[in-house]
């Protein structure tokens, strides 16, 4: 074999690679659903999921309390499956500062994830799930108000 057709096999595969690594998660739904852990108590108000551009999604975001702890819950979620998702609280749309809440645990249900001990929610405007592999926003909601 030659020299260019090594190189082209190797580049080849790696864009086999990168390919099925980026769509492949589209394809793929993650279905959960989640208690509430508060037990059904108080609604409350909630706020809207926003798909952007090319990831429509929708669905809606609460904070609760139970327990001593503070969650995001999404109800009635569905969006796009992506790699490297991500749920963050964050100031801007641009996740310039944010809070990590793990990765995304499911695509479509009602999903909790908890606010760590010490992190304040009324000091982030959105809720939202990032790509952290290309930096893209795929959903948000915005939580000022809740």
């Amino acid at each position: 074999m030659k020299t260019w057709q090594i190189v082209g096999l190797i580049v080849g595969v790696a864009v086999i690679a990168f390919g099925y690594y980026t769509i492949s998660p589209l394809f793929i739904t993650i279905t959960m659903d989640e208690a509430d852990p508060s037990a059904g108590g108080a609604r409350g108000s909630f706020a809207s999921v926003i798909g952007t551009d090319g990831h429509p999604a929708s669905g809606a975001v609460r904070i609760i309390e139970a327990d001593g702890k503070k969650y995001i819950r999404y109800e009635n979620f569905k969006t796009i499956n992506g790699p490297d998702i991500y749920v963050y609280l964050a100031n801007d749309l641009d996740a310039t500062e944010f809070v990590n809440l793990g990765r995304v645990k499911a695509t479509e249900g009602n999903v909790n994830y908890e606010i760590p001990a010490g992190v304040n929610a009324a000091e982030y405007r959105y809720a939202m799930v990032w790509c952290r592999a290309f930096g893209v926003l795929f959903n948000y909601a915005d939580i000022s108000a809740l």
